[in-house]
């Protein structure tokens, strides 16, 4: 879910926070991906002619591994290097969350049984994508697939977004990808929305910078935290009647969630939840679970192209052509990919050292100190 209403609030607050890019903007870096949601995306949006999973001859459902063989090779073709990051078992915190995404799948099925019974293809469509459910098969064939395909995934021990963050934050990636905000929430200096299916729907990559976007909405990282809480994350109860532009208003006022429910009207603090954890929920943000940086060593592969087409076609049913095809793009352009994007080629200099002028430089230098103009070009540059 992440936080609700984050992202028009930071738009709305911190515009200079949200540029919007087309993928081959990010070419040469190297990216953390919210494996979970993305094979949730996969599993959404790639359907059969009937709207119905995509799947095999053997019945088995092929959305995921489709999704994710060709939006990496899609990805890879402009230049960036993925790795993506599996859930680990969810925090306790999650289990009301959990429950009521339970609930509304078993409310979805039940309503597209009734629309199956009436015929109703639309409905069916609609519904059938509502009782997606990513399972531990859906992780595995996907990590055996990045395995042969020579893309490195890393196993959270508990929250994707976290993990992702963590390498964003030890310099081990540029940024992090995801569609949850709440990945902002857990510390990410860069956040890239849409990358895993941009170029299937024609929508840029939106990239949210946290330290412009707490520059633009005047709060620290903590209260930034207590923010996200009050205004509905995953990990706890909200207080009814509290909105986006309240919540704002209380932490920016009075800094703390702490704090602020003490200037709450009568009415809002009737609502204020029986046993509200919002202080382990805070906990949950600060001190999340995940593999420090500095111990995960990130490297990408040649593809094992027999191993991919053992999977994808012989296993699964892809058409081996196209197998072979994307796998002789990700070949080629994994090594173009190492190239070091432009900007790394110009350093700033240690403050203790005196850059080097440039002849440009030493003419404009020539010219301001002597109070003259630079003289005119004459004749035609050879």
């Amino acid at each position: 879910m992440g936080i609700k209403g984050l992202t028009n609030l930071i738009s709305e607050h911190a515009p200079s926070a949200i540029k919007s890019h087309e993928i081959k903007s990010y070419f040469g870096r190297k990216v953390a991906i919210d494996a979970s949601m993305s094979i949730y995306q996969f599993m959404i949006a790639v359907r059969q002619q009937d709207g119905q999973l995509l799947q095999n001859e053997d019945g088995e459902t092929t959305s995921h591994l489709m999704g994710m063989f060709y939006r990496t090779v899609r990805m890879v073709d402009h230049g960036i290097k993925p790795v993506y990051v599996f859930d680990g078992k969810p925090p306790t915190l999650k289990s009301g969350e959990l429950a009521k995404r339970k609930a509304r799948k078993e409310e979805a099925q039940i309503k597209m049984d009734e629309a199956t019974e009436l015929g109703n293809q639309e409905d069916i469509n609609r519904f059938s994508k509502r009782t997606v459910k990513v399972t531990t098969q859906h992780n595995d064939e996907c990590k055996e697939l990045l395995r042969v395909m020579g893309i490195p995934y890393v196993d959270a021990p508990c929250e994707a977004e976290a993990q992702c963050a963590e390498l964003a934050k030890s310099g081990k990636v540029f940024a992090a990808a995801s569609e949850d905000m709440d990945t902002l929430t857990f510390g990410t200096p860069v956040l890239l929305r849409h990358l895993t299916f941009s170029e299937a729907r024609k929508m840029p990559i939106d990239e949210v910078n946290l330290e412009k976007a707490l520059e633009g909405l005047e709060l620290t990282m903590p209260e930034f935290i207590d923010l996200c809480i009050l205004m509905g994350c995953d990990y706890t109860e909200t207080i009814k009647g509290v909105g986006p532009k309240n919540a704002y208003n209380l932490i920016k006022q009075h800094k703390t969630i702490d704090e602020a429910i003490k200037h709450l009207t009568p009415r809002l603090q009737d609502n204020i939840p029986a046993e509200w954890n919002y202080a382990d929920a805070r906990r949950l943000f600060v001190e999340s679970e995940v593999t420090p940086g500095k111990d995960i060593e990130l490297t990408w592969n040649t593809p094992d192209v027999e191993a991919v087409v053992d999977l994808m076609v012989k296993r699964k049913g892809f058409a081996e052509d196209r197998i072979r095809n994307g796998c002789a793009k990700l070949e080629k352009n994994l090594k173009q990919a190492t190239q070091t994007r432009v900007q790394d080629f110009f350093k700033v200099l240690p403050s203790s050292g005196t850059p080097k002028a440039t002849p440009k430089d030493d003419k404009k230098r020539g010219a301001k100190d002597t109070g003259k103009k630079a003289p005119a070009k004459r004749g035609r540059r050879k």
